[in-house]
């Protein structure tokens, strides 16, 4: 007598059961990152609803979100009231950002490729001294630097800003861009020794190249760090060299109503932030996850 094998029969939903699931998963983390993203973005909205606003109906508590709309705010900003002009202060800020990002980037690339392609002795070491200047409370230094700046006649001056912020960048632009620059091949650098090539080139033509994204990165952070600094701004600036910044300070007192001017000050402000980091988006997460996964 033959026996038959009786096989157990086979629904074929074993394999789809956790593909569901990983698609639940999926949405699940898809409906926090929104939300996630939603609650970030509610006061950049919140600033810019309140810049349309009246004064008294941006006074007023708890707000009123069918208030009627206008440009007084913005007008007051860009000195249609008889105010000062807001221009002055801009382009300081994007001369003082702008040439200490371009500072930082120069002296940080030799710097982070003799850390990473070829490490000097004790570079960790090397690495957490150039940290540890971050470590430093920024108003500790304010009265020694507002000293020699006074001694040297660089008070309210633009230049002295430009330096103050590539020394203030530096450290943490070498930090990062040693980490990126040690995902470059070593092969690519040692065949283009072979053909003759000498450091600068191999700087500009082989490790820029492959390093782009996480150049992009520093250089926007760097950038927002120097655009968005005040301290230093406020106190060593006058009239000449007033920042963005400074100029939106000026918005504030003790007297009458200026939320809604200080909320289109300070969204105008935001905007060269907004729009560099918008167009550099793309270079800017490749930067950042550059070297995450080994």
């Amino acid at each position: 007598m033959s026996a038959t094998a009786v096989r157990p029969a086979t629904t074929g939903t074993t394999g789809a059961e956790p593909a569901r699931a990983r698609r639940k998963a999926g949405a699940g983390l898809g409906l926090v990152a929104w939300l996630a993203g939603i609650v970030f973005f509610l006061p950049i909205a919140w600033m810019a609803l309140t810049s349309f606003h009246s004064e008294e109906d941006a006074a007023t508590n708890p707000p009123s979100f069918a208030a009627s709309l206008t440009l007084d705010g913005y007008r007051e900003f860009f000195g249609a009231g008889g105010g000062a002009s807001p221009w002055p202060s801009l382009i300081n800020s994007a001369v003082a950002s702008i040439a200490s990002t371009l500072f930082v980037l120069v002296l940080a690339l030799p710097a982070a490729y003799a850390l990473s392609i070829r490490p000097v002795r004790k570079w960790t070491d090397v690495l957490f001294f150039f940290l540890s200047t971050k470590m430093l409370p920024v108003v500790a230094g304010l009265l020694p630097i507002y000293l020699f700046a006074k001694n040297t006649d660089m008070l309210d001056n633009i230049w002295l800003l430009v330096i103050l912020y590539t020394s203030m960048n530096l450290p943490i632009a070498v930090w990062m861009m040693q980490s990126f620059l040690a995902e470059v091949p070593v092969a690519i650098i040692e065949a283009a020794r072979v053909d003759g090539a000498r450091l600068p080139t191999i700087l500009a033509r082989v490790v820029a190249p492959i390093a782009l994204p996480g150049i992009a990165a520093t250089s926007l952070i760097c950038f927002i760090f120097s655009w968005n600094e005040l301290l230093f701004a406020r106190v060593l600036t006058g009239v000449v060299a007033e920042t963005a910044p400074v100029f939106l300070t000026g918005f504030i007192t003790s007297q009458g109503l200026f939320l809604a001017k200080v909320c289109a000050a300070s969204l105008v402000i935001s905007l060269p932030v907004l729009a560099a980091g918008f167009a550099a988006q793309d270079k800017l997460v490749q930067g950042l996850s550059l070297g995450a996964v080994k």
